[in-house]
């Protein structure tokens, strides 16, 4: 399943969009072993029509099981995009071509949660790693 976007529904006025998107969708859960995807992707967003292109803006929610680097304790982490903004190009050079008169926004989607996977998952910031580690 994919979140894709019917143009032709998008002729007249703009679109509201809220529902949630299967992680599988997102395939995020081989970047990293440390992070897995807990729960769908929750999105709730506004989608118009521009002269060249999207406008989508709106919220974006996923929940992360994580395990610290330093102390191997689980904990969760959520990803929230208050205000999450996308400008899908329907011409010039970095153009998206529509397939069925429909828009995949997953792709878009996808790439802002991977740029936001933490890097080194922390429990706590002052997380003191496992006993006896000597870490402070």
């Amino acid at each position: 399943m994919f979140l894709r976007i019917n143009l032709r529904h998008l002729e007249r006025k703009s679109l509201h969009l809220r529902g949630e998107l299967p992680s599988e969708a997102l395939e995020l859960n081989d970047l990293d072993e440390l992070v897995r995807v807990a729960s769908p992707l929750q999105y709730d967003l506004e989608v118009e029509k521009m002269t060249d292109g999207l406008l989508v803006l709106g919220s974006l929610d996923l929940e992360l099981d994580c395990e610290c680097v330093r102390c191997l304790k689980k904990f969760r982490k959520t990803l929230h995009f208050a205000d999450w903004a996308c400008h899908v190009a329907l011409s010039g050079d970095e153009q998206v071509k529509p397939v069925d008169d429909c828009v995949d926004l997953t792709p878009y989607i996808r790439e802002d949660m991977v740029l936001a996977f933490p890097q080194h998952p922390l429990c706590r910031a002052d997380c003191g790693g496992l006993p006896g580690s000597g870490r402070k």
